[in-house]
């Protein structure tokens, strides 16, 4: 046995049995979150509950969100009467009734002795719709230009009427919005020359403009509200749906297991292709997704190069004196600050000194409504990369140190000078070194929400930071972010029970964003390895 310990033997497998269990505590918490954030979109069945409560009979329709056993003694410590409850436990189900409009609260509370039956609800449809949540009801027909149509009509009638709300927000988001643009440059030019706003033959035009595309859009809403959908609630009264609200329908109880598996993909593909909706609750995470990426990529473009010339300067130009040490020890302890401290010092540097200065040299003419002296991408982007630079830094610096001092003397000895050596030599053998820096850069980076909140993220964003008006690309606008989205749905929604399983479905894309940017640097890494590993020979 003591040889054994002395072998070393007893280390190796205790180390491979760490790792090991850190490989799957990670695989089980990511399984976890997809699991719970990818059933979500599966179409879950409907039933139909007779319940009395306190000798009120009474049909409820509803998915089952959550069944938990209780203890009877908690029930009554919390108040309910537990007098026809045999038993120490009870099942309490968690029921999401959706018609936000038509009941008080999207979910309700039941326990097993308040059913007195519980079935599947034949031919129950769940409408999804762009106010107040999901409907579930059963159709009785469809509403064409005021005639009763039969329901084979209504796949079409919801296309015809996606269509009309596509061109109404092409109509906003481009041609209402160039009109908004060109109006603004205008009323610029005029503060600028020191002039009253005039009428002009510009703004006459871009007046009747906007008159004639408001006119567009008014006969396109007409469109839409002759079209409705009848549909019988749970209590039976008949309930009319403007077709303007109603984005999909599906039967969950009538469709097979083909179908479901169908209609899954559907719905991840909405939920990340759409805006958000009803408070985030609703809706996709496409702005946050692109919010995300973009503010990532634009980090990686600010603290690459800073981090690289850093790292240079520090093993290869300055001295080794302790004036050299104390900075390195200085870029290390900057890896232990707070991210919420970079954050206070993005806002009062960035934003108020750097921003202000610029409102006041160049957007003059704009103050007092700030340009740049707000929080935006740019200055999110500006914040992140200050924090995650002692990374670079550090690994592009590790990376130097492993290059022979041989083949610096080599490339000198030919004739080369210290800047070509540094440039056509040392760099790219330390490219892999570099984009290892960058990988774990762009991991921390893209799950900071604190510093995000103080420099330019927010629950929602109008607009994206690329469009297509000059200068197309507006690094002053604010964005979206699916770390403070995740934040904003967790414990600021104002239905936490809706709200929980997207916090589980955001957190799980978020893992999917950043595992999918490292794989792409790293396949960068690996191929900067291969082309350069003849210079190590």
């Amino acid at each position: 046995m003591g040889n054994w310990f002395k072998s070393g033997s007893p280390w190796i497998w205790l180390t491979a049995g760490a790792v090991s269990l850190s490989l799957v505590a990670v695989l089980g918490l990511l399984l976890l979150i997809g699991w719970k954030g990818l059933s979500y979109f599966w179409p879950a069945p409907v039933y139909q509950f007779d319940v009395d409560i306190n000798g009120n009979r009474q049909a409820i329709i509803g998915e089952i969100y959550e069944t938990k056993s209780v203890s009877v003694r908690q029930l009554a410590e919390a108040g309910v009467d537990v007098s026809a409850i045999e038993g120490e436990r009870v099942f309490r189900y968690l029921i999401k009734t959706g018609n936000r409009e038509r009941v008080e609260l999207d979910f309700i509370t039941l326990l097993e002795t308040q059913i007195t039956s519980k079935m599947l609800a034949d031919d129950i449809a769940v409408i999804d719709r762009i106010k107040n949540g999901k409907f579930y009801g059963y159709p009785i027909s469809f509403i064409d230009d005021g005639q009763s149509k039969s329901l084979a009509e209504l796949e079409q009638g919801l296309k015809d009427a996606d269509r009309v709300r596509g061109e109404i927000d092409s109509l906003l988001k481009t041609d209402v919005a160039a009109i908004n643009h060109q109006l603004d440059q205008l009323r610029q030019q005029e503060r600028r020359q020191g002039k009253q706003p005039v009428i002009t033959d510009q703004r006459l035009q871009l007046e009747q403009r906007y008159a004639d595309i408001e006119q567009r859009m008014l006969a396109l809403r007409k469109l839409l509200d002759q079209d409705a959908l009848l549909v019988r609630d749970m209590a039976g009264t008949m309930v009319k749906l403007p077709l303007e609200q109603v984005l999909d329908i599906w039967y969950p109880n009538n469709l097979t297991t083909i179908e479901k598996v169908a209609h899954w993909g559907r719905q991840i593909g909405k939920f990340v292709s759409e805006d958000p909706r009803e408070a985030n609750t609703e809706g996709g995470v496409f702005p946050a997704i692109f919010g995300t990426v973009f503010m990532v990529l634009l980090m990686s473009v600010i603290v690459t190069p800073l981090g690289v010339m850093a790292a240079i300067y520090l093993h290869e130009y300055a001295g080794k004196n302790r004036f050299t040490k104390l900075i390195r020890v200085a870029v290390i302890n900057l890896a232990g600050v707070p991210s919420i401290v970079y954050g206070v010092f993005g806002l009062g540097f960035f934003v108020y000194m750097v921003g202000g200065t610029i409102d006041e040299i160049f957007f003059s003419d704009q103050l007092p409504a700030p340009t740049f002296g707000t929080p935006g991408i740019l200055w999110s982007a500006l914040t992140l990369a200050i924090l995650t630079l002692p990374v670079v830094i550090v690994s592009t610096e590790e990376g130097l140190a492993r290059i022979p001092s041989s083949v610096r003397h080599g490339s000198l000895a030919l004739g080369a000078t210290q800047a070509e050596t540094l440039w056509r030599i040392v760099l790219p053998m330390a490219s892999p070194a570099i984009m290892t820096g960058l990988i774990l850069a762009v991991a921390r980076a893209a799950g900071e929400v604190a510093p995000l909140m103080l420099v330019g993220v927010v629950k929602m964003a109008p607009t994206l930071p690329v469009d297509n008006l000059f200068p197309y690309l507006h690094l002053d606008r604010k964005f979206m972010h699916l770390g403070y989205h995740i934040y904003d749905v967790g414990f600021q929604s104002p239905n936490v029970e809706a709200a929980r399983p997207l916090v589980y479905a955001t957190s799980f894309l978020l893992v999917t964003v950043i595992v999918g940017l490292n794989l792409t640097a790293i396949g960068i890494r690996n191929h900067l390895r291969e082309k350069y590993r003849s210079l190590e020979q």
